[in-house]
């Protein structure tokens, strides 16, 4: 299954701040956990990455520092600002919302890839 570009730019975001939520992180491992948390379903670019963080950076949701690897390469470390968990609650607040309205929706409808109609279809 491929995520539309629309679905992954409106996620993007929101997982960022979750990753960072539970820790310092750099790019890579960035990418690495949202492979890990979508089962491989989402596959982050550079180019999809990096600009998400310079924005995140300048509106002042993430912080981000210089340092060193345990190979000694320089790494840029990114961490999640309180003022980024105040904007991850919110995410969460309208994804919630979304989630539900999705739910309610899609209620009954089956599975519309194999045709059969089973009660209770979850996302």
């Amino acid at each position: 299954m491929k995520v539309g570009k629309d679905l992954m730019a409106a996620s993007a975001a929101p997982l960022v701040l979750a990753i960072l939520a539970e820790g310092e992180s750099y790019g890579y491992a960035i990418v690495r956990r949202v492979r890990e948390l979508s089962d491989g379903e989402l596959e982050w670019t550079d180019g999809l990455l990096y600009p998400l963080l310079h924005r995140l950076e300048d509106a002042g949701h993430v912080s981000s520092r210089w340092g060193v690897s345990d190979t000694g390469r320089r790494r840029r470390y990114y961490e999640i600002t309180d003022r980024g968990r105040s904007e991850l609650a919110e995410h969460r607040r309208q994804w919630a919302a979304v989630a539900a309205a999705l739910q309610a929706a899609w209620h009954g409808l089956g599975d519309a890839v194999d045709g059969t109609m089973r009660p209770g279809l979850a996302l």
